[in-house]
């Protein structure tokens, strides 16, 4: 049988087999897919996780433990983890990242307008809030997988492997090989360095959903750990898929490093939290371009090399402002001109 087929049989099984409709949801960077399953009279969404490539199970259990917090994570209405099928809440297709674009967009309204649309700064800040929620479960020091060492190194390898080496088409030589290790080093030992939290692992403008009368819908936190501080952060407010102004960015983790502070009587001072925050960025900048490449050389997705240019400048920005990342700045801007005229230059 066919997954088309174990699908429809699969959800017929749930309806008993009452009508229902089912069409694609949304693309995902991983081998699932989604589908919006339609009834008389609700409307849900199927998560379809082929077990040989998937598991369902930490997606569960994760799940569990988010809503257990008052987090506004779907609904699970049904599981099967050894098919992987999962039948959740349909938050609808407002995304955050579309939100944002059009508050970006939005003529300044007088004092007289009656325009409740978002902001900027409210749908940030509401983020902002959840994510403080997130990182006040403790049960994750225990229920959840460490952000260790060899996982952050593992990360930034797949810098090494699919961009420089399969997108770019180089070979480091033992020097740039020293400096990219040396960096490597520095990014581990600062994320290493924070208060451990835990961490959604990728929590941004398109994992998190507007949603009627209600905190943001948080969504793809299946992998989560329990590790840095600002991780999280560094993906909210350096997100691959859109950018704001420096001083916006400082303004709003000055805005989290308040809540955060607040709720667990600590006194992180800005200066601190801004250094662990664009270290931490960069370590997930190293890591999200590898995966965008490999996202279209082994899995045939391209679209994710558009976002590579955005998520590099970041890693040109972040490693001009610390001096000991000098020499991995030079190495970053000498392998840019290749970047620039590559095959598949994005």
């Amino acid at each position: 049988m066919n997954r088309k087929d174990q699908r429809q049989q699969w959800l017929a099984k749930h309806f008993n087999n009452h009508d229902f409709m089912l069409k694609a949801a949304s693309e995902d960077a991983s081998f699932r897919s989604y589908f919006r399953v339609s009834t008389q009279q609700k409307s849900y969404i199927l998560m379809d996780a082929p077990p040989e490539h998937e598991d369902c199970r930490p997606f569960v259990a994760v799940q569990k433990l988010l809503a257990a917090h008052q987090v506004h994570v779907p609904e699970l209405f049904a599981a099967d983890v050894e098919q992987g099928f999962l039948l959740l809440e349909d938050f609808g297709d407002r995304l955050y990242l579309t939100a944002l674009e059009e508050a970006a967009d939005a003529p300044l309204a007088d004092e007289s307008s009656t325009d409740e649309s978002p902001t900027v700064e409210t749908l940030y800040q509401a983020a902002i809030d959840t994510l403080v929620q997130i990182q006040s479960i403790t049960e994750a020091a225990t229920q959840l997988p460490p952000y260790d060492e060899k996982l952050l190194m593992t990360e930034m390898q797949l810098f090494n492997d699919w961009f420089i080496g399969e997108h770019l088409g180089l070979k480091l030589d033992p020097m740039e090989l020293a400096v990219v290790n040396q960096a490597y080093t520095l990014l581990t030992d600062n994320a290493l360095s924070q208060p451990q939290v835990m961490v959604h692992r990728d929590y941004h403008s398109r994992n998190l959903m507007v949603v009627d009368a209600h905190p943001p819908g948080v969504i793809d936190f299946q992998d989560a750990v329990y590790g840095p501080l600002t991780y999280d952060l560094a993906s909210l407010l350096k997100d691959c898929y859109i950018t704001w102004p420096g001083e916006t960015v400082e303004n709003l983790c000055g805005y989290y490093l308040q809540q955060y502070n607040s709720k667990n009587n600590s006194s992180i001072e800005l200066p601190q939290l801004m250094q662990w925050f664009e270290l931490m960025a960069a370590q997930r900048h190293l890591k999200a371009i590898g995966i965008f490449c490999r996202l279209n050389y082994r899995d045939g997705k391209s679209t994710f090399l558009y976002d590579i240019p955005r998520t590099m400048n970041y890693l040109l920005v972040t490693s001009a402002k610390y001096p000991e990342l000098e020499a991995f700045n030079l190495l970053l801007k000498s392998i840019q001109p290749v970047l620039a005229k590559g095959p598949t230059n994005p």
